[in-house]
């Protein structure tokens, strides 16, 4: 009952072609007749060798640049978010790139967040890295992305912290082991045994 209940509302959820279309419309006309919920945003599409970082147009004479991946064009990217005054940044959760992005703005003091690219390959638009920095931007404007849980900073070391703890007690379980299998092959050799075998 529980998993026919889950697949109905998630077919509620899914839009049809038309019903893609016509948000995409909306969104992209001058006056989209949504709610602003997020108005000092951005939106950065994650790459492996760069970020494409975009802005409102009212916000910068280039609404949207590209940042290496570099710890020093990180930094200013988030410097640059400042002069913009953004508030908060939405990006995807694409591979293991995210992660400097994340903790270099969150440690600038933004509200950065995290979704899922699952639950944004059922909305409209995506043409282009340029394109999809300003989707982001958009659809985080009008409160259409729901924001994935990542814990604390404190929580995130601490896991970091007890999971080397639990790398070091396999080591040393596996170093015994290895040790007490050496022990008790070295007992029982003929060397030990008291039998000594002669050539001939």
């Amino acid at each position: 009952m529980a998993s026919e209940a889950t697949t109905e509302s998630s077919k509620d959820r899914r839009l049809t072609r038309k019903q893609k279309k016509e948000l995409g419309r909306q969104m992209w006309s001058g006056s989209p007749g949504l709610d602003v919920v997020h108005r000092d945003a951005a939106g950065i599409d994650i790459g492996s060798r760069e970020h494409y970082v975009a802005v409102g147009p009212d916000r910068a004479s280039q609404p949207v640049r590209v940042f290496e991946c570099f710890t020093t064009d990180l930094h200013r990217l988030a410097e640059w978010l400042k002069e913009c005054r953004i508030k908060t940044v939405v990006m995807q959760s694409t591979g293991v790139y995210w992660i400097p992005v994340y903790d270099v703005l969150e440690q600038h003091g933004f509200d950065v967040w995290l979704v899922n690219a699952r639950d944004t390959r059922n909305l409209p638009g995506r043409k282009s890295d340029v394109q999809e920095s300003q989707r982001l931007l958009k659809l985080h404007t009008y409160g259409l992305l729901r924001k994935s849980f990542r814990p604390t900073p404190e929580i995130r070391a601490l896991r970091t912290c007890w999971r080397e703890r639990a790398e070091y007690v396999d080591q040393g379980r596996r170093s015994m082991v290895g040790l007490i299998g050496g022990y008790h092959r070295s007992k029982h050799s003929p060397a030990n045994s008291g039998i000594h075998r002669y050539p001939g």
